[in-house]
């Protein structure tokens, strides 16, 4: 009887720290971002804020990108919540299409599988993600991948 009861309150001391932390509130101190090279697109950072992108979990994660850039049509299988923080950020549904730039403090919400392209204009430009992952991109012309070119 002692036994169990020193068993069930071990098990208890690990498993409820476990519990808890996953939804304790986090906060990410500006100071705290870590940004890193994209490994996609070249000149591309990326923090990310929580999350594993790849996993089926919540993610926030922010995006820098050069002046000048541009992403062709693609897709990715997570509606994104897109937030720009700094700069413009141009999205177009089709290359006919000449779109809308959202300027800094404007959200674009983006239905998964939704094809579209993305630019700066002549600044850099940050934005901010929000998905439930796994995040992926699928170009609509697999020569624009530059995952492809890689090889």
């Amino acid at each position: 009887m002692k036994v169990r009861l020193l068993l069930t309150l071990a098990a208890i001391n690990f498993v409820v720290p476990a519990l808890m932390a996953e939804d304790a509130m986090k906060a990410v101190m500006a100071d705290q971002i870590v940004w890193k090279d994209d490994t996609l697109f070249k000149g591309v950072q990326v923090a990310n804020l929580i999350g594993d992108p790849g996993k089926p979990e919540m993610v926030v994660m922010r995006v820098k990108f050069p002046p000048n850039f541009k992403i062709p049509l693609h897709t990715h299988p997570v509606t994104e919540v897109l937030t720009v923080l700094s700069g413009a950020l141009g999205d177009a549904s089709t290359d006919m299409d000449k779109g809308e730039v959202l300027k800094a403090g404007s959200l674009l919400v983006r239905p998964a599988n939704h094809t579209h392209r993305v630019w700066t204009t002549d600044e850099e430009t940050v934005i901010q993600l929000s998905f439930t992952g796994p995040f992926d991109i699928t170009f609509v012309n697999p020569a624009d991948d530059p995952r492809k070119k890689a090889q």
